[in-house]
């Protein structure tokens, strides 16, 4: 099964894991359109195999914490909520499976070495990327 991790916001983070053969295959940031567009892809290409994939996204709607700046965390939250009504719309449409998942403290803005510790993953990343790749890691 494929699973795809996303980390919703105007860089978006997309990672996507290969179960079957345990390990991260993407790891990257796009635009939402260009996400939206690599979903697709690969919906497409599981039916034709007879499979399905798998979406994660993290869902700004359910978050329950701000922390240090909350104020300004709470500005940008506005756009990012709206982007997780446009991932679980989306997902629907196209009947694809998938967990609006809640922000998790802890799970997010990890650095490049704890990162590559972990997922074993030696190419570029940015902070989205990894967010999106945590998500699904190990899936």
């Amino acid at each position: 099964m494929i699973c795809i991790g996303i980390d919703t916001g105007v860089d978006t983070g997309f990672a996507v894991w290969d179960s079957s053969r345990k390990e991260l295959v993407e790891v990257k940031t796009l635009r939402i359109d260009e996400a939206l567009e690599k979903v697709l892809q690969y919906h497409h290409a599981s039916q034709e195999l007879g499979e399905s994939i798998y979406v994660c996204f993290e869902d700004a709607r359910q978050r329950k914490w701000y922390g240090a700046n909350a104020r300004v965390k709470m500005q940008g939250a506005g756009s990012v909520k709206r982007d997780s009504k446009i991932w679980e719309d989306f997902l629907k449409a196209h009947k694809i499976k998938f967990w609006a998942k809640p922000p998790t403290e802890g799970m997010t803005k990890w650095s490049v070495q704890r990162f590559e510790a972990l997922t074993g993953w030696k190419g570029r990343t940015s902070e989205h990327a990894r967010d999106a790749a945590l998500m699904v890691f190990g899936f």
